[in-house]
């Protein structure tokens, strides 16, 4: 008989991220790309990636330039984003090494930079939208 292991009952899975990423004001999920890649957009812009079919889940997430060298230094499961501009984006494989509550943070981190670069216009429609 095995029994489950705290990091096996707290493993993260592409629903997770899926459904923490869809979670985001005026978050939309797409996949342009190909059937496996899902593309999470705020405004019709890219905040963040997930290869469906990856094992342990990878995400792909928009970054500070220096705090996404900085991160890449501190974790071995964090490298520059795959497919993407290395200076703006860290792929980070979600193994346990980087614990849940910093995952969260850095897809909020993510959404925040793609949604403060929206114009001012676009912020209000993606707010206004928003049920009461």
């Amino acid at each position: 008989m095995t029994t489950k292991t705290a990091v096996d009952a707290n493993k993260m899975t592409f629903k997770i991220l899926n459904d923490y990423c869809l979670s985001l004001i005026g978050a939309i999920k797409e996949f342009p790309f190909d059937e496996t890649t899902a593309v999470y957009k705020v405004g019709n812009k890219i905040f963040a990636l997930i290869d469906e079919e990856s094992n342990p889940p990878r995400i792909n997430l928009k970054c500070d330039p220096y705090y996404a060298r900085e991160i890449r230094e501190i974790y071995q499961s964090v490298i520059a984003g795959y497919h993407m501009n290395k200076k703006h984006w860290n792929t980070v494989i979600c193994d346990g090494e980087v614990d849940d509550a910093t995952l969260f943070g850095w897809i909020d981190d993510s959404h925040d930079l793609v949604f403060h670069s929206l114009s001012k216009k676009l912020q209000n429609q993606i707010y206004n939208a928003l049920p009461l």
